[in-house]
């Protein structure tokens, strides 16, 4: 016990926070709203909430993947306007099947990200400033595509609106994909120990993995209930864990995500080890405009309309926020798709709070921007205190 409280002592001083801060803020803000309205922790606002995290959080999924590799994506907004055009336009103006004009939607962005990530490879023009280039680009597409009409509403029974609007009423789908998870957590967590400790490495004791998965099954249980007393599991929720989570594996377990995270490290070092930096930094902008058309997707499904407003607003800035209150860094090279999701929970637990205790909109962006600040000032000081200790 002392040893493990040595090694947590150790972490806190070289500046490897992981995502405690974000955790104390998260639990910080829901004491205060629950305190000042007894239905902000209610099942329906917490079912709710984790329906709304979903759209703007894929966006940020996708943008924690530009942001290891130390560079960031402005298009996103106006990639997801973009792909729900596609897709309105295809299904509802001209009659393509629902499946079809989805795919077709997707692969919109990811052909367009693949081309700004080519370009800001090639070029080495900074990533920002060919993805601000591609935002005025992509929005000005979305509104050609939409055309004079300006909104198309969706099929309110359709593919696309049960995104949003189905629920697994059976009390045993939430728990069962609790049970999945938490079983899932400590497999993984036991063949890495196991491989580690076969070749003499530092591993983790089974009470630690134990504890470790013991905490996650109380919160996902707990979840399962809070979500059961409602209208049961979200489908939207249990996609959007399903994709953060196997984006997940391919980040620490796979090749390419070693790679992401060896050119957050420097490009010129990854170059010198032979990573092929353009393919790599190619596909992680595909990966961002991929998510971003999910994202969009997800979105209009929420209203299920699309609009010439659509990908616009505070959307860009939510995505990006998320990411960096979750914990990714903007320097490069740390961070998780799980810090996406920690960052949309605080930014929509702020929104909601906000909006049940009938707080002005401009005091959220206030609270939401002095977030950020403060996340960006934590990153900031981790930054120098792993620097000065040798470990960035």
């Amino acid at each position: 016990m002392e040893s493990r409280a040595a090694a947590f002592r150790l972490r806190l001083s070289v500046g490897e926070l992981g995502s405690l801060p974000v955790v104390v803020v998260l639990i910080a803000v829901w004491i205060v709203f629950q305190s000042l309205n007894d239905n902000f922790l209610s099942p329906r606002n917490l079912s709710n909430l984790s329906v709304d995290i979903v759209g703007t959080g894929l966006i940020a999924v996708g943008i924690v993947f530009v942001l290891l590799i130390g560079q960031l994506d402005l298009s996103v907004g106006s990639v997801s306007g973009l792909a729900a055009a596609v897709f309105a336009v295809l299904n509802v103006n001209n009659g393509v099947p629902e499946w079809l004009a989805l795919i077709v939607a997707v692969l919109t962005g990811t052909v367009v990200g693949a081309i700004q990530g080519f370009s800001f490879a090639r070029t080495r023009v900074p990533a920002f400033v060919v993805t601000l280039a591609g935002l005025l680009t992509w929005n000005g597409l979305m509104l050609y595509i939409l055309g004079t009409s300006g909104t198309i509403n969706l099929d309110e029974n359709g593919l696309v609106a049960d995104l949003t609007s189905y629920y697994f009423n059976h009390d045993s789908a939430a728990y069962g994909v609790a049970a999945i998870g938490a079983g899932l957590v400590f497999l993984t967590s036991y063949r890495d120990r196991q491989r580690r400790k076969a070749v003499g490495m530092p591993h983790r004791s089974l009470l630690e993995i134990g504890m470790r998965t013991g905490v996650l099954a109380v919160v996902a249980f707990a979840a399962a209930f809070v979500l059961n007393r409602f209208q049961g599991l979200p489908l939207a929720f249990l996609i959007f864990l399903v994709v953060v989570a196997a984006l997940d594996v391919v980040l620490r377990r796979t090749h390419y995500g070693r790679q992401v995270y060896a050119l957050g490290g420097g490009v010129e070092a990854a170059r010198r080890a032979s990573l092929r930096v353009i393919r790599v930094q190619t596909a992680v902008l595909a990966v961002s405009g991929t998510m971003a058309a999910v994202g969009g997707l997800f979105l209009a499904s929420r209203i299920t309309s699309v609009s010439q407003a659509s990908g616009s607003g505070v959307l860009l800035l939510n995505a990006i926020a998320a990411a960096v209150i979750g914990g990714t860094s903007l320097f490069g090279g740390r961070g998780t798709t799980w810090s996406a999701v920690l960052g949309m929970l605080v930014i929509e637990s702020v929104a909601s709070g906000m909006a049940i205790t009938d707080t002005p909109v401009a005091v959220q962006f206030m609270i939401t921007g002095g977030v950020l600040f403060a996340a960006v000032v934590i990153d900031s000081f981790a930054r120098r205190s792993q620097e000065a200790h040798g470990r960035a």
